[in-house]
């Protein structure tokens, strides 16, 4: 699946899952400006796993840096579509999640506490989503408006960590669910690739489970593919459906800043 659509997916599951109204299932309630910062971040987590590809979103995101960081991690992890593309992987992200989510910082005289490990997370994913959807064409601008909501969420977070840790590791997991949908298919189980036997590759099923041993539904075809995109139009109509929603929703209330999210 191409970079944009990730983005999109994420941004479609964190509205699905967290809208109360009836485009939402309302399974992880959060307030319209919860429902608005969260849509970015989760956009921007589902870009994580392609930081093993020197030509992804992320590899541009920073000049020399992101080639050289991507290109490290590309070689740690086995290339592309190895180990940040499998389940073991989720796991490492949601740990990860919560480590950042306990990062904070209480000055001499403020009230609550400043949540540094989600700020820093969020203005890289946000960044990140800003540039693959196109609100930003330039990346510094992209990173103006990742460190906007960064701080915002730096100052304003909820006291429970819970949000963070669902919305990055959600916006991972979409960016596995959208591969699995392809022919390239998943390590799902890396380090560990069984093959399958050769009676299964005799078999109609054996683009299911391949000779590399990736695992695939790949009812979407080819990534990039015309049936791909026929899948994002009604995905992005429904995330500025429900972006729209939220801020009409956050514009006619009054709640002050600290209880924003409402978590």
């Amino acid at each position: 699946m191409m970079g944009a659509h990730h983005a999109v997916t994420g941004a479609a599951a964190w509205i699905a899952v967290t809208a109360t109204a009836g485009h939402g299932l309302g399974l992880f309630p959060v307030t319209p400006t919860g429902a608005l910062a969260g849509t970015l971040l989760c956009a921007g987590a589902a870009l994580l796993p392609d930081a093993d590809h020197g030509s992804a979103t992320i590899s541009n995101s920073v000049p020399v840096v992101g080639k050289f960081v991507t290109s490290s991690i590309s070689r740690a992890s086995g290339g592309h579509r190895h180990g940040l593309h499998s389940l073991l992987a989720i796991a490492c992200v949601w740990i990860l999640a919560t480590g950042l989510g306990l990062l904070v910082w209480q000055p001499t005289g403020w009230a609550e506490p400043i949540s540094v490990g989600p700020a820093v997370m969020t203005a890289m994913t946000v960044a990140f989503a800003a540039k693959a959807l196109r609100l930003a064409k330039r990346w510094a601008l992209a990173w103006l408006i990742g460190l906007a909501v960064a701080a915002f969420i730096a100052l304003y977070a909820p006291e429970q960590q819970a949000w963070f840790v669902v919305c990055v590791a959600l916006g991972y997991a979409v960016h596995l669910l959208g591969d699995f949908l392809t022919t390239g298919g998943l390590p799902l189980l890396w380090p560990w690739r069984p093959k399958p036997p050769p009676l299964w590759r005799r078999t109609p099923l054996r683009h299911i489970w391949t000779s590399g041993g990736y695992m695939a539904l790949p009812v979407l075809g080819n990534a990039g593919s015309f049936r791909e995109w026929v899948l994002l139009l009604p995905l992005t109509a429904y995330v500025v459906y429900g972006m729209l929603f939220a801020a009409l929703a956050a514009a006619r209330g009054s709640t002050s800043l600290p209880a924003l999210f409402g978590w």
